[in-house]
């Protein structure tokens, strides 16, 4: 089997703690993940980000090179993918 991606099993290892994402435009954020799991490669998460009242879902993508992030507001029907991830780091909590 090949590896899990390194970005999704930070997430995952760092999670419930906060944690940091850079998106694939450098943008970062303060993430707290409720749930996140692998199936097989195929990864998923749900939480919120810090100072936003929307929910946030994590996909891989099709072929699991990438996890994408995906943002629903409180008066969406549906998600929108917003970015790629690119990095994440535990947020330091001194």
């Amino acid at each position: 089997m090949a590896d899990l991606h390194p970005v999704a099993k930070r997430i995952h290892n760092v999670q419930p703690d906060p944690v940091r994402l850079t998106l694939d435009d450098d943008e970062t954020g303060v993430f707290r993940f409720s749930s996140t799991e692998f199936f097989q490669q195929e990864f998923r998460g749900e939480g919120a980000r810090e100072g936003d009242d929307a929910d946030y879902r994590l996909v891989s993508s099709e072929d699991n090179e990438r996890i994408l992030l995906g943002r629903k507001g409180p008066d969406e029907e549906s998600w929108s993918m917003v970015a790629e991830v690119t990095a994440a780091e535990a947020v330091d909590s001194s």
